[in-house]
This record gives C-alpha cells, structure tokens and sequence, in this order.
C-alpha cells in the first residue's frame, strides 16, 4: 500500500476522474494555493463525444485522448495518479486507489467526484460479450475491428446466407451515440469501402438502427428527429423504433416490438448504445450521506454541488443528479469550473483571514445538442432555435474541433476530417485480432484484480 503524500501546510485537493468535469475543474485550480491530486484508471482524457468516429476509421485515438499527463505538466500543483478508485471514505477522507496490484491511500480536504458513466445493459450484462459499448479507446477499437473484420470475412464466405449476416450491422440505441455510429457505418458501406471487396458490393450491407423510443433523438424534439430518420433511410439505414432487444447472442439478436412481436435479426457485428449507468461509486456516497441515486446511479447533489453533511465533497458530470441535467459534455465541463470555484474562493478567504461569502447555486446554461449524421447532415437545437443540414454539420465541426484538447490535436482531427469528408478515404482503418479478441483476457484480468485479497506493504509515496 502507498500512502500519496503532499507538502505540509497546504490543502489537499483530490479529483477522481479526468474527463471533462475533472480535467476542466483541475485546470481551474491552476492558480489556488491546494495541492490537486487528479486520479483515473486510464492515463489520458478522453473525448467521448468522438469515440464513434474511432471506431469508423475517421480518427485516431491519440487525437481525441491525449496524455492527462501532457495535459498538466505546466500546472505545478496538478499531480497524476493511475489507479481505479475503489474506495471513498468520507469519514477518514481518504480515497483507496489500486493500480496493477498496488494500493494507494490519498487523503484530501476537499475532493471532486467526477468518475462519469459507464455502458448499461438494463440488467442484462451478459450483452456485453456481442455487443460493445462505446465508452472507452477499448471499446472503439473492437468496434473498428468487428466493424471492419465482418467486412472481411463476407469477402471469404460462400454461402450467401452467411455472407449477409455477415454484412448486417445492428446498432442499438437511437441518441446521439447511435445515429452518429450508424450514419457511419453507411458512410463505410457507401462510400469509403466501395470497390474494394470482390464477392459483394459493399452497398448491400444492411444497417439496421433499434430503439424502444418512438422518435430518433427523444431530446431534440419531433421534427428534428423525424429529419434525422428521414436522412437515415435515405443512407441506406433501417430504422426501427418501438423495438426492445429481448436477447443477444454470437449470431444475432432477438427483438419484440411494440405490439409484442418477437423476431430474430442475423448479424454478426452489434454496437450497444442504448444507455448509461453512473459509476458504482455513487453508491458508495449513497450510502454514507443518505443522497438519493436517480435511475441511472446518479447521485442528488445540492445546490452547490455537495453532499448533504459534507461541504467540501462536490459530485459533477455523469455522476451527479439535480434539476433532471443531461449527461452530456457541456454539464460536465461548467459543473467542473464551479466545483472549484468556492474551493478557489474558501482558500483565499482563510489565507487573508477573512468571512467567506455564501456560495452562489450552481445554474446550468445550455449550448444546446448537436447530432452529426453523416458527411454534410446534421440537427442542431440551441433553445428554440433548430437547423439541419450542411450548416447544421459546419456548426457540429467547429463546436468540437473546440473543445479537443490541445493545438497539435485539434491540427490533427482537422486534416483527418478534410481527407475524410472531401475525400472517399479514411486513414485509420488499421485493425488486429487483438483489438477484436482481448475483451475476453481483459475483462479477467480485472477480475483477478478484484480477487486479490492481500494488500502490498505500505510505503512512502514514490518508492
């Protein structure tokens, strides 16, 4: 076990999580006088909003995460801990961490809670083997080699039937995530992969779109999302809505829509978008406050953030549930700044010995949503103000080109989307049987992690 230290005297701020609530609230502190110890499981920030575009051979995985570590190598207060947080005890205030085997216990005064979401399942985890989600750099490469290996084998089968299950690509979920990654995939089909196989033309794949709402994009309204079905059939794209997967297997999976019909639906290639699930940490500040958890595990906040009796936990993002907010980006992001706000202010105040002033509510001010569909097609709702179409997408492109961290990056995403979008080409469609196959080796090395019961001799930090 390793005990993470910081110098005598100062406040000890801890971040769980660098996506965007985390790594905005970090940079934040810059100037404060805390030490800011930020700890994730993964050593880069991720872009999540772009994943898809990962996943369909558009970018690379260094262009929408860089190195946490990178990210912060100017901010002297920042520090950077790998681990999977495990533990928050808000009565020691400690935050047990282990990474490969190693546990490290950080103390902190105050501490922002930002470890986001995870893919849900509904209770049906077992999904999961067929059809990944898309929350991870994992997880969008597995897809681009599923995605791209069932492109491949169809060029090796005889048999037609096999060949077409081959060619069926099921996405289900009809938010943002899985328009964009069906939009997508046709683009593949359409366009990119076009000539490139013998046995088949490639614009007879089969991309098929589920969801058991009743519109495509619930959030943005009817007649947005009726524009956005509409350009999906015109792709190519069979969109079935009112349809709840019953059951997924190797080969396909089992639908009932909404007269409670069952079907089967052959296809080799699924992609799992249909929902999300907060950290399990959630429930751990749950139970030792007396917070309430939404549906999703979200955790009810204050107005300022906090959790009820612990003003100096603040809980932002995907993880936290007030005034029924999105989990999307932009609440992360403003959730994040303000948590360090009051921590910013607080410490001034104590340092020139003086009464703090109350702290402000948090008030959420919104963008608006951004749905890409395919190269020139998008929906874009900022209050009462909606558009589509090429405009629509121009507007997508600069919102998020943005928002990507870091000049060389954002250089990078930009070239890549000339090449893709004015081209037919696509420069990231390397894939391995690696990328495909490690789910499986992964997901039980984790499991190994978790059964290790006994805990390394405690050390100084950095030994």
């Amino acid at each position: 076990m390793t005990f993470a230290d910081t110098p005598a005297g100062r406040r000890k701020v801890v971040v769980i999580g660098s996506g965007f609530g985390g790594l905005f609230a970090t940079k934040a502190l810059r100037r404060v006088d805390v030490d800011v110890t930020v700890i994730d499981r993964t050593t880069h920030h991720l872009f999540q909003p772009l994943l898809y575009q990962v996943a369909t051979g558009i970018l690379s995985e260094g262009e929408i995460a860089p190195a946490t570590r990178i990210i912060l190598r100017n901010q002297s207060n920042a520090t950077v801990l790998l681990g999977d947080v495990t533990t928050i005890d808000l009565t020691e205030q400690t935050v047990i961490s282990i990474h490969q085997g190693r546990t490290t216990v950080t103390e902190y005064d105050e501490r922002i809670v930002s470890a986001g979401a995870q893919q849900s399942y509904f209770g049906n985890d077992h999904f999961s083997e067929h059809a990944p989600g898309m929350k991870t750099i994992d997880d969008a490469l597995e897809l681009r080699g599923r995605i791209l290996g069932a492109f491949d084998r169809a060029e090796l089968a005889a048999d037609p039937v096999e060949q077409a299950k081959l060619l069926t690509f099921v996405v289900v979920g009809a938010g943002p995530t899985g328009v964009e990654m069906a939009g997508q995939i046709a683009e593949l089909a359409h366009r990119t992969l076009l000539g490139a196989y013998r046995s088949f033309d490639t614009r007879d794949a089969r991309i098929v779109l589920i969801d058991a709402a009743a519109t495509v994009l619930p959030p943005f309204g009817d007649r947005l999302g009726a524009k956005a079905a509409a350009t999906l059939e015109k792709l190519g794209v069979d969109v079935r809505l009112g349809t709840t997967v019953v059951d997924v297997d190797s080969e396909g999976l089992t639908v009932r829509d909404s007269d409670g019909n069952e079907s089967r639906i052959d296809s080799v290639c699924k992609v799992w978008s249909a929902g999300v699930a907060a950290s399990p940490l959630g429930a751990q500040l749950a139970q030792q406050t007396g917070a309430e958890l939404d549906r999703s595990g979200r955790t009810a906040v204050q107005d300022d953030l906090t959790l009820p009796g612990h003003s100096k936990v603040f809980v932002v993002g995907d993880m936290m549930f007030r005034d029924r907010l999105p989990g999307v980006a932009q609440v992360a992001i403003q959730s994040g700044r303000y948590a360090a706000q009051p921590i910013k202010t607080e410490s001034a105040a104590t340092t020139e010995n003086r009464p703090c002033h109350p702290r402000v509510p948090f008030e959420y001010r919104d963008m608006g949503s951004m749905a890409t569909i395919a190269r020139f097609k998008a929906v874009t709702k900022i209050g009462g103000f909606e558009l589509s179409g090429p405009l629509a997408w121009a507007l997508w492109l600069a919102v998020h080109v943005a928002y990507i961290v870091g000049f060389r990056s954002r250089i990078s995403t930009l070239l890549s989307w000339t090449w893709t979008f004015l081209g037919s080409s696509r420069g990231q469609l390397t894939i391995t049987d690696q990328q495909i196959a490690a789910r499986n080796p992964i997901v039980q090395l984790d499991d190994l992690k978790r059964n290790a019961s006994e805990p390394s001799t405690p050390v100084p930090h950095g030994s």
